[in-house]
This record gives structure tokens, C-alpha cells and sequence, in this order.
């Protein structure tokens, strides 16, 4: 990589492979493409963010020396640009890579916070049973299990989204 080379965060490095990969496109034409504008590291990185957005491997289309094809499920990339045209206001200009990591960023804030919520429950819930408080003990007991119940739930959207 040529050290006066302008750099690619790896969102735009994401999003560059997701155009390249709507025609279908071989691993090693993408470090081949990006050689001067990222480190191999930051391609790498930027590959596994971009299946995250819908780029996925062609088993039967690989080769030896060009290494995994890559494609784009349209559906998949298409309904993520949707989805977040209408639930994430972004400033224009923003690229569909970084959208989708506020995104994920804010799914994992929502999942840390219900499971911690629960658990502050829970212990208060104890707490108020150990010193007598027996209904505001059983009604943080509640509000926990009902906390953890969509927690769960969350936990379990987010692994699917992830997919």
C-alpha cells in the first residue's frame, strides 16, 4: 500500500464490495482492487462487514487461484437500504455501510440494557425479599421476568438480523 494512497474507512471499503459483488465478483480481484486504498486486514474486515449486509459465498463457483466468489442477495441488501431509509434518520451523504452499523450499534445498546435491567431487578427484587418488602419484592421479581422475557426475545431477533 503506497503510503500517499487515499485511505477507505472500511464502511466504504463494505460498500464498494457490495457494488462490486451485484455482478458477482472472485476474493482476490477484491484485495486486488483495493491493494493501494486498504491493508489486507482492513479488506478482510471490511468482507465480513459486507456479509452482514447481504454478501454471501458461492461454494460451486470457487477457484483455486482467485479464492471464494462472493455475490449479493438483492432482497436481503435491498431490504436493509429500505428498512433503514425508514427507521434510521441519517444525514444525507452517509453511506448504506454506515447506517447499518448505527443500526447494529443501536440493537446491541437496546439487547445491553434489557439484560441489565433484569438483572438490577432481580437483585432488587431479592433485596426488598431479604428485608421484609415481600410485594415490592415479588413485583420486582415480576418486572424482571417480564424484562428478561424481552430480552430474550431481543436476543433472539438480533441473531437472526445477524444471519
Amino acid at each position: 500500500m503506497s503510503p500517499l494512497a487515499p485511505r477507505l474507512s472500511e464502511t466504504e471499503l463494505s460498500q464498494r464490495i457490495l457494488e462490486m459483488a451485484r455482478t458477482g465478483v472472485y476474493r482476490e480481484s477484491i484485495f486486488e482492487t483495493f491493494r493501494s486504498l486498504a491493508t489486507k486486514r482492513q479488506i478482510r474486515q471490511a468482507i465480513a462487514q459486507a456479509k452482514q449486509f447481504g454478501l454471501y459465498s458461492v461454494r460451486d463457483l470457487r477457484d483455486e487461484e482467485l479464492g471464494t466468489y462472493y455475490q449479493v442477495d438483492p432482497a436481503k441488501y435491498d431490504s436493509f437500504q429500505a428498512a433503514l431509509k425508514a427507521a434510521v434518520p441519517m444525514p444525507a451523504g452517509d453511506d448504506l455501510a454506515a447506517q447499518m452499523l448505527a443500526a447494529t450499534q443501536a440493537i446491541r445498546a437496546m439487547v445491553a440494557i434489557a439484560g441489565s435491567v433484569t438483572f438490577i431487578l432481580f437483585i432488587a427484587g431479592g433485596l426488598c425479599l431479604l428485608t421484609g418488602h415481600l410485594q415490592s419484592g415479588r413485583f420486582a421479581w415480576v418486572s424482571a421476568a417480564s424484562v428478561g422475557g424481552i430480552w430474550l426475545l431481543q436476543q433472539r431477533w438480533a441473531k437472526e438480523y445477524r444471519r
